[in-house]
């Protein structure tokens, strides 16, 4: 990597001595620079602590702990930060309790004089201490709530144009300078690492025009910036695709960088673009978490602006016009991982026929033991039935090992009605039924009828049954689709744990799981944390089969 952005091929050869004197040259030049939670930043929040102000900090997720040493708390409790010397641990204080907190777990407030009714401090008795906390809590004086407002405006603003530039260093810092390099990276390989990147700088620099179109520099507070997030919500779809894919990121650059070169050209690609301080990965977690802090942001504006502010009712649509977006992108990370449990699944099955499921499905609905009787002779047989989008499967219990499951047919949902069926004699049939449901075919006038044990059981599958078209709908709505390679990919793992030795029938936990399914459809709210679960820290990886119902989106 050079200067005037020409490739040089002696620049990074496989000679690892070459690579580490290229390192070392960039290394002891002047391009040394601060990153987030370190460098500039730390600095100041240390700089106001030592000069006696104090520093509140907002926990974005719960950070539960058994060390004494660790400060635990949740989601939206407020910290003030009294040490930050780390940069990835801080010391801080919550009531009477103190400890080491991950720094990445909160975010500094955007309004430090901001009162902190829900979060009194608290003397000996009990009480609050309203003497010694009002100068704390409001430094230099109590803010008005336009302040506040303009506050929280320029954070918007100045995050947008941080955002931008970081965007604008990866496209042109590391892709411009690894298509240039043929001999390391394919065209697959550069899809892999940096997804549709590109495409979410294009439409984020259109974004932060509109921004700056709407902000009011003489007087930050009349800003009218709800429309602009109105405008974009559907273009922040894009990242969906983004979010969906970083996992792979994430594997292959750390393939990647077990290889020296690579981490020499990674580096030198970060120095000559003069970026801050961070790895290639921390730069690609960036818009993971930038889509996530846009409900946080706003939630924070709707506080500050009053009713009868002329931007209000936009800033309040635009909250729940991204809670959506986040709601969205969380949700068909959980349908892509499904899509592996929908494989697993089909493989244990015996004697399966004709096309895969999940060339039509990638939902489980429902599923449950019902009786199903055919005509002519109105024959009763007990079958399992598992409910997906688009097509009913019908599978047969052996008849000693009951977790073991044979493949009997399946029914396209997409041609029939769903019609309750009276207790009593059926004229079709001919027969007396309790708990019954007919499926009915629009085409063929084909009739399937089917009884419950219960009559609870009986509304839960017409509930899934209703639950089914609104989930066809919706993914026809969005755009919703799994790729082919997806389909593909997903079966040949499955394929691939089959032939490694796992049992073909159902395993007992799966099995049970899948008997206990309840499937609730998405809600119409969720709450702050889980709408921005995508950005979560790390935790420990746990056994798949005890998350397999989960269904979370990735953590980081």
């Amino acid at each position: 990597v050079i200067a005037d952005g020409a490739l040089d091929k002696t620049a990074l050869t496989d000679d690892v001595g070459s690579e580490e004197d290229l390192y070392e040259d960039f290394r002891s030049s002047n391009h040394r620079y601060g990153h987030p939670g370190g460098g500039g930043e730390q600095l100041a929040i240390n700089e106001l602590i030592s000069d006696g102000s104090v520093v509140y900090a907002e926990a974005l997720w719960d950070h539960v702990t058994m060390d004494d040493q660790e400060l635990g708390f949740k989601a939206g409790d407020v910290i003030e930060v009294m040490d930050a010397t780390n940069k990835e641990w801080w010391w801080g204080r919550i009531l009477d309790s103190e400890g080491w907190f991950p720094a990445s777990f909160v975010r500094l407030r955007v309004n430090q004089d901001e009162p902190m009714e829900d979060y009194p401090l608290k003397v000996e008795g009990g009480k609050e201490d309203d003497s010694s906390s009002g100068t704390r809590r409001f430094g230099m004086g109590q803010t008005t709530k336009d302040q506040m407002r303009t506050n929280v405006i320029n954070e918007i603003i100045s995050t947008e144009r941080d955002y931008i530039k970081h965007l604008k260093d990866i496209c042109e810092g590391y892709i411009k300078q690894c298509r240039k390099r043929a001999d390391m990276f394919t065209e697959e390989q550069l899809k892999t690492i940096f997804g549709n990147i590109e495409d979410i700088y294009r439409c984020q620099k259109k974004f932060v025009k509109a921004l700056e179109k709407k902000f009011n520099k003489d007087h930050p507070h009349l800003s009218e910036v709800g429309s602009c997030f109105l405008e974009y919500q559907t273009e922040f779809q894009i990242y969906s695709e983004y979010c969906n894919n970083h996992p792979n990121a994430c594997m292959e650059l750390s393939r990647l960088t077990k290889v020296n070169k690579y981490v020499y050209f990674f580096e030198a690609c970060r120095l000559l673009q003069k970026m801050i301080d961070i790895s290639l990965d921390g730069f690609l977690l960036t818009p993971v978490q930038k889509i996530c802090k846009y409900p946080l942001q706003l939630a924070e504006l709707l506080k500050y602006t009053n009713p009868q502010h002329r931007d209000f009712k936009d800033v309040e649509a635009a909250l729940n016009a991204m809670k959506n977006v986040a709601r969205l992108i969380n949700e068909r990370k959980r349908r892509l991982e499904n899509i592996d449990k929908i494989a697993q699944w089909q493989s244990s099955i015996e004697d399966w026929e004709g096309e895969d499921v999940l060339v039509r499905s990638s939902e489980l609905i429902y599923s449950g033991e019902l009786t199903k009787i055919s005509p002519p002779q109105a024959k009763s047989q007990q079958r399992m039935f598992f409910l997906f989008d688009h097509q009913l499967v019908c599978c047969k219990k052996d008849l000693l090992r009951r977790d073991i499951l044979y493949y009997k047919s399946r029914i396209n949902m997409d041609d029939m009605e769903i019609l309750d069926v009276e207790d009593g004699k059926d004229k079709d049939f001919n027969i007396s039924v309790k708990n019954a449901f007919k499926l009915h075919c629009r085409d063929t006038e084909e009739v399937h009828l089917f009884c419950a044990k219960k009559p609870e059981q009986k509304q839960r599958w017409l509930k899934a049954f209703e639950n089914e078209r609104r989930q066809v709908q919706l993914d026809q709505e969005t755009g919703f689709s799994i790729t082919e390679v997806q389909k593909k990919q997903a079966m040949l793992n499955a394929s691939k744990q089959h032939h490694s030795g796992k049992p073909k029938a159902v395993t007992r936990p799966y099995y049970d799981f899948l008997m206990r399914q309840k499937h609730p459809t998405l809600p119409t709210t969720l709450p702050q944390q889980q709408v921005f679960m995508l950005a979560e820290p790390k935790r420990k990886p746990s056994n798949f089969w005890q998350n397999i119902s989960r269904l979370t989106p990735f953590r980081k």
